[in-house]
């Protein structure tokens, strides 16, 4: 078997660690709004998409309009037909503040990946810097919302240090769990589960 631990289309292992931590903190995936704010042509997006409307979440993407900074469509096609089956929902916004409003879970990642060359980085944080998870914007979704990063971050950047070293953050809790879930991947292809 292959195990795909990261690839600049998806990041399915981190995602089994943030599903893991969204229960270990609400008790549940089904039902829960899932907001995540920047690029949403990511591989983190992408699989949080897969994963969180496979497991009836209401996932929202607030990202720039534009084919380069939003989730490609087949993958939103792909999510529709999940969510459908599921009871969960997909959205894709360009407006921040739609994203999150209400949501249980808020989610960021660095505004520049791996393959993004580093000549593009003033004008990326340009254009992403209204997506910034802020107390501003944390003030729309929910009271109890927990934030996550899978790390590493930038504080400034695509969240704020009070965001991310604040009493909503489960960052590494989240960071923790990947141990977690790997060792569960890896049980499973041996046949132990």
């Amino acid at each position: 078997p292959v195990i795909n631990a990261l690839t600049d289309d998806s990041h399915a292992c981190q995602i089994l660690a943030d599903l893991q931590a969204i229960e270990e903190k609400k008790g549940r995936l089904a039902g829960l709004k899932l907001a995540y704010l920047g690029d949403g042509f990511n591989n983190v997006t992408h699989s949080l998409m897969f994963g969180g409307t496979k497991m009836g979440m209401h996932v929202s993407v607030g990202s720039p309009a534009g084919d380069e900074y939003s989730p490609r469509a087949d993958v939103v096609a792909d999510c529709t037909r999940y969510a459908a089956e599921s009871g969960g929902s997909v959205a894709v916004s360009d407006d921040p503040v739609a994203a999150i409003k209400d949501a249980d879970v808020v989610y960021t990642d660095s505004w520049m990946s791996y393959h993004i060359p580093k000549e593009q980085e003033e004008e990326r944080i340009a254009k992403f810097m209204p997506y910034q998870v802020n107390s501003g914007l944390m003030a729309h979704a929910k009271p109890d919302a927990i934030f996550m990063n899978c790390l590493p971050a930038i504080r400034g950047c695509e969240q704020t240090a009070e965001v991310i070293d604040g009493p909503q953050s489960i960052v590494f809790d989240e960071a923790e769990n990947r141990l977690h879930a790997q060792k569960a991947v890896i049980l499973t292809l041996c046949g132990a589960a």
